[in-house]
């Protein structure tokens, strides 16, 4: 006689993935459709985000971060949003500043975002990446990278932006302007004020 499938069977496929996946990571873990839907429906896992999900129970910080990370894998935190991280600013960023290769498509989500478009040939330059849970990560760019593309792009962030994380920047013990300066040079737009900058606050 038939014997239908038990819960813990039902769910099992769920132990080889961490506590937050996405859709199609459970389907690689061989997750049917119909199971994961039963699953969403006894509460077994819940819907996060766009394509993320999380298991029951499990507790949760910036889920924001997340759904942007599981959409735009080389999304990076940049200027407001990259100096805040940095303590480089007083200021609180409304929206996420979030810097994607020219020529990659912007996901569309119903989070408050900033794209930027930056150079490929540049776009790796200073950038790292942030854990955020379950293997999932997101890119941010140093302070020195924040500060240039505060400076290179001040039409649109102001003067004031980029000028202030420089003053809070050098305050720190171990800042190397020598450093900053390196990298600004593969930055024409933003070299020649900073190096301003730097001569007047050193």
């Amino acid at each position: 006689m038939y014997a239908m499938p038990s819960a813990r069977s039902d769910t099992e496929p769920l132990d080889q993935l961490g506590p937050i996946f996405r859709w199609s990571d459970a389907r690689d873990a061989g997750l049917t459709n119909p199971r994961l839907y039963r699953m969403l429906d006894r509460g077994d896992i819940e819907r996060i985000g766009h394509g993320l999900y999380k298991k029951a129970g499990w507790e949760t910080t910036d889920t924001d971060l997340m759904e942007i990370a599981a959409a735009a894998p080389r999304a990076t935190l940049c200027l407001l949003s990259a100096l805040a991280h940095h303590d480089l600013t007083d200021q609180i960023p409304s929206r996420y500043d979030i810097a994607l290769p020219r020529g990659t498509w912007h996901p569309r989500l119903p989070i408050r975002i900033r794209w930027h478009s930056f150079g490929t040939d540049t776009f790796e330059l200073g950038r790292s990446t942030l854990l955020l849970e379950s293997e999932l990560t997101i890119g941010i760019y140093s302070p020195e990278r924040s500060i240039i593309d505060a400076y290179r792009l001040r039409h649109n962030e102001g003067d004031d932006l980029g000028r202030e994380a420089l003053k809070r920047w050098l305050r720190r013990g171990t800042s190397q302007p020598s450093d900053l300066l390196r990298l600004s040079q593969s930055f024409p737009k933003a070299e020649g004020l900073l190096r301003h900058d730097l001569q007047v606050l050193l």
